[in-house]
């Protein structure tokens, strides 16, 4: 079995890892970790739900693709060490471009069988902001996707 477990360093994403490691260990599968350079806005992160355009302003960065690379590297960075730590090697890519339409082209490209993706759980005025990768997957991938929170 081959996966792809979307990555971007939260909590939810890291759920989502360890939930893949422990099917690829039952199964013997193999896990490819991916996360999406997108330069254009990244959500900074913090505990709270973005409610209202306020908190989205003080939240929601721009960036350029170089620093977008060199974060997406990063959190792939972590991804290998958090695996590690499971007992499980994975393999790493950075992709570019928009999240969603990216991770389901690779895992069809690739010939895997699943997705593994975290969810926030953003309130509805969040999504409409930033849009969600896990509901944009389920709708647009062509293999299974497990949503873990």
């Amino acid at each position: 079995m081959n996966t792809i477990v979307a990555f971007d360093g939260s909590d939810e994403s890291s759920s989502a890892l360890r939930y893949a490691a422990d099917i690829a260990a039952a199964v013997d599968g193999e896990i490819t970790v991916v996360n999406v350079a997108d330069p254009y806005v990244y959500d900074e992160g913090g505990t709270e739900p973005i409610s209202t355009f306020a908190d989205a302003d003080e939240r929601l960065i721009s960036e350029s693709l170089e620093d977008a690379e060199h974060r997406g590297l990063a959190v792939l960075e972590r991804a290998e060490e958090l695996a590690a730590e499971l007992g499980h090697e994975v393999e790493t890519e950075l992709l570019y471009g928009e999240p969603v339409g990216e991770i389901a082209a690779y895992a069809k490209e690739q010939g895997c069988d699943a997705i593994y993706v975290g969810h926030r759980g953003r309130s509805e005025r969040g999504e409409l902001l930033l849009g969600s990768v896990a509901k944009g997957l389920v709708e647009r991938a062509t293999v299974p996707v497990t949503v873990v929170r």
